[in-house]
């Protein structure tokens, strides 16, 4: 399916969202930066993350960007896991934080050094990856990836690494089976459309609603990387199929 052209007045309403979106982050994360000191892990979640709630609402009051989720009651309600998902858009680092609560994310260690919005995302335990260093990144997430399962916070993975344009499948590689399968806990594959509605690394916004898909969890008890990383691949790309995303 060919991506959506936005125009001028897409812009125009993206605009709008910006203004909103830019100074509420500064007030936001400065008081998150504030009084993090005296919270706990969750308490700390819950609190810098609350403005992702008004990140969507603004979203779909400005731009007409609304989601529905599919397969909610396939997040386990007790313990960690880990949840892969698709990489297409800057919304989906926005949204998951309102889906998966608390939770980890894997992520460029570039982000954190984002003014505000980044210094914020650094209070939340993320695993900060250096993309160069490839094999350190996978010992890394292997190793922190393990202390925040049994701490009982899921972790969050884009097994294509970076952000594929709708059209396109990229790779997936093996860390969220290799990681789901060293901390003995299932692995959540879950897959979004948001890329015809708010295109990687664009300015402007398309209206309509993210489709969000959760999948049963998969079972790493007495199988291979092999077997759960091919069983996540075959439900990813099964769904981005349904999705019209490749």
């Amino acid at each position: 399916m060919s991506q959506p052209k936005p125009n001028l007045f897409h812009a125009l309403r993206a605009c709008l969202f910006y203004a909103g979106f830019y100074p509420l982050t500064v007030v936001h994360a400065t008081l998150s930066l504030l009084l993090a000191p005296v919270m706990n892990f969750r308490q700390r979640f819950g609190f810098v993350t609350l403005i992702n709630y008004f990140y969507m609402f603004w979203l779909r009051v400005c731009c007409g960007v609304a989601v529905k989720v599919t397969g909610r009651e396939n997040l386990p309600a007790e313990g960690a896991y880990v949840a892969i998902a698709n990489h297409q858009s800057e919304w989906e680092t926005l949204f998951l934080q309102t889906l998966v609560r608390p939770q980890c994310t894997v992520l460029k260690k570039e982000l954190l050094k984002i003014p505000f919005f980044g210094w914020a995302l650094g209070l939340l335990k993320p695993i900060a990856i250096d993309r160069s260093q490839r094999r350190g990144a996978l010992k890394q997430l292997l190793t922190e990836g393990k202390e925040r399962l049994e701490d009982g916070i899921p972790v969050i993975i884009f097994p294509q690494g970076t952000r594929v344009p709708v059209g396109k499948t990229g790779k997936f590689n093996k860390g969220g089976a290799m990681l789901a399968l060293s901390a003995g806990v299932p692995l959540v594959p879950m897959i979004h459309d948001a890329g015809f509605y708010w295109p990687g690394k664009s300015f402007a916004k398309l209206p309509g609603t993210v489709q969000v898909h959760v999948g049963e969890p998969i079972p790493v008890e007495g199988r291979s990387v092999d077997e759960i990383h091919q069983d996540m691949v075959e439900w990813l790309e099964q769904h981005m199929q349904q999705l019209k995303i490749i």
